[in-house]
């Protein structure tokens, strides 16, 4: 044999090595190695659509948190609307200036004040101007020639509301 030939341990070494690398990069992957990619990448799926629920759920509950205040707000101001309606009934009837019709007023005044804090303001209803069924709620009906088509005749009841929101609708007459 000549030098060229020989082998060394080394150059054996190496050679063995290269053909255990080069049988596994041609071999399909083991049938466990795709078994296990396949669980990781369901996994993988399960954990991304969980993380998205979560993301939804999360914006879900801050709309929720933020529309719970204005509601309770609403709903407590409903409560005393009763209240501003006898008070204001109160009011009407003709009686001389004691201190008990005093207390009233001041007492009516101080429903104003606490409402007008939360954003509370009477629906227009006069006399007059035009209906909005939006706005109001037609309880009566007149025929008066001398009168436009679905304009006011009388207020019924005040109606509130706060800001957009309507928390009860003006009782109103309306002609033709």
């Amino acid at each position: 044999m000549d030098d060229k030939e020989k082998i060394t341990p080394e150059d054996a070494r190496e050679q063995e090595a290269a053909e255990q690398k080069a049988p596994e990069a041609e071999a399909p992957a083991a049938p466990e190695e795709d078994e296990a990619q396949k669980k990781y990448d369901s996994l993988n799926e399960k954990y991304l659509r969980t993380l998205a629920e979560y993301d939804n759920y999360r914006k879900r509950s801050i709309r929720e948190r933020e529309s719970i205040y204005p509601e309770a707000k609403a709903d407590a101001a409903a409560a005393f609307l009763p209240v501003m309606d006898n008070l204001e009934r109160a009011l009407e009837i003709e009686t001389e200036k004691n201190p008990f019709y005093e207390g009233v007023v001041l007492v009516k005044k101080q429903l104003d004040e606490v409402f007008a804090k939360l954003g509370v303001e009477a629906v227009e209803a006069a006399s007059g101007s035009s209906f909005d069924p939006e706005l109001h709620n037609a309880v009566m009906h007149v025929e008066d020639d001398g009168l436009g088509e679905n304009v006011i005749v009388e207020e019924l009841q005040k109606g509130y509301r706060i800001g957009d929101r309507i928390i009860r609708h003006s009782m109103v007459k309306v002609a033709n």
